[in-house]
């Protein structure tokens, strides 16, 4: 497959565009021209198209049945209030925020790694969406809309959905790369009320946390290339950089903890194979500050998914480094990242991606970290192996790196017998797996 040349190469990251009427629309047109029956992608994460889908469920009795789908969120859509009367939801991503639909045996599961989001969604994908609904800014001095926060597969769907419809939410900041849109890209444009973007919040940290990540930071070579996760592990990695020299980013997410790096001058972009100083991601993942922060910089760029996670994209980065939290970890190095107990907490995101990636790059390297313990101190989450009732996220073969508050696990290359007894060194001591 091939790649575009640079994050700012943005139509060959794109699909071909549709031509669209781009009108402006009252929310009571905009909602009878979403078909009953119809899937309906929402953009997810910081970003959920919240006044058109509150006008939706306000107004239900306009469909029997509807499906909406997008990978993570952090808060119920307003939709779930109608749970199975008439809508559905189909995630990628599982999260608390689905617990409604659950609940009321109106969710769908799908597992699947974040590269092969836009190729399920897309026209001919096994969960082709019949309808996207996203979020833009107002209108920039050229008359084009952005996206704001919400790159990825939502800027791959605007290009592509049999019908895009999009809210105008002032509160939404400008920012550059895919995220950009004629006002072609839209059948119908939804002038809204300003409401705030959800934020993504890192909980307190701990020592346990912070030990971790100084850990991860000791694995972390000047020049380079960042991409981590969501989660107070990958934040407190990052937090412990600052003596790092010309870092660069590509990741799945930009977010606040990246702020501190980039003012400090610690993460420049020089050390980049591609890409050389820019601040490279496929969304924005924190807090309002963090929003208007990255439109306030030309070296923000937002990619599409192919770029953001694509295996060809990331592997040519020299240094490529992954920074992914999990639930447990397996003697023989296979990372559980999805499902404890049986039961289903999250999905594999972009970690398979990152993992593959990392493992291809020169010099990538691939950090797992996660605390030895969990349910205060009482269970191990070095195991001797992942239960069959949950998941493997990322096989064996692509363990790298493993850190938790009691050291560095680097198991790459070691036999079954040295990676266990690798592992169990960095296990809780009192809980040690057998």
């Amino acid at each position: 497959m091939s790649v575009a040349a640079s994050a700012l190469d943005i139509e060959a990251q794109l699909p071909r565009p549709r031509h669209r009427e781009g009108r402006s629309l009252t929310m009571a047109e905009a909602l009878d021209l979403i078909p009953d029956g119809s899937r309906v992608y929402v953009a997810p994460l910081m970003a959920p198209p919240t006044t058109v889908l509150e006008a939706m469920a306000a107004d239900a009795d306009r469909w029997t049945a509807l499906e909406t789908t997008c990978d993570y969120l952090a808060e119920p859509l307003p939709t779930f209030a109608n749970a199975g009367a008439p809508f559905r939801h189909l995630t990628v991503q599982a999260s608390r925020a689905l617990a409604p639909m659950a609940e009321a045996d109106a969710l769908g599961v799908v597992s699947a790694c974040s590269s092969q989001l836009s190729g399920l969604y897309l026209p001919g994908g096994p969960l082709a969406v019949d309808v996207a609904i996203v979020q833009v800014s107002r209108p920039g001095p050229d008359g084009r809309f952005s996206l704001g926060v919400s790159g990825g597969t939502a800027a791959e769907l605007v290009r592509a959905a049999p019908l895009v419809l999009a809210e105008v939410n002032p509160t939404m900041p400008y920012l550059r790369g895919v995220v950009e849109c004629e006002r072609s890209c839209f059948d119908g444009l939804i002038e809204v009320d300003p409401h705030p973007l959800v934020e993504f919040t890192t909980p307190p940290r701990s020592d346990a946390t912070d030990r971790i990540g100084a850990n991860v930071a000791s694995q972390i070579a000047d020049g380079a290339v960042i991409e981590y996760g969501i989660g107070a592990i990958p934040d407190a990695s990052l937090a412990a950089l600052g003596d790092h020299r010309d870092l660069g980013l590509h990741s799945g997410m930009l977010g606040d903890a990246v702020i501190d790096l980039v003012e400090s001058g610690v993460m420049n972009g020089r050390g980049k194979t591609f890409d050389a100083g820019l601040l490279v991601a496929g969304m924005i993942v924190g807090t309002q500050r963090a929003a208007e922060w990255a439109a306030a910089r030309d070296d923000v760029v937002l990619v599409a998914s192919n770029y953001s996670h694509g295996a060809t994209a990331l592997a040519r980065q020299d240094r490529f480094t992954a920074i992914n939290s999990a639930l447990q970890v397996a003697l023989d190095g296979s990372i559980g990242a999805e499902v404890v107990g049986g039961r289903v907490v999250s999905g594999p995101g972009g970690q398979p991606d990152f993992a593959f990636a990392a493992s291809a790059a020169s010099d990538g390297v691939s950090i797992v970290a996660l605390q030895a313990t969990a349910a205060r101190g009482t269970v191990s989450r070095v195991v001797p192996a992942i239960d069959s009732a949950d998941r493997v996220t990322v096989p064996h073969y692509l363990a790298d790196r493993v850190v938790t508050e009691h050291g560095v696990a680097s198991v790459r290359g070691l036999g079954a017998e040295e990676r266990a007894a690798a592992l169990r060194a960095i296990a809780d001591p009192d809980l040690v797996a057998g």
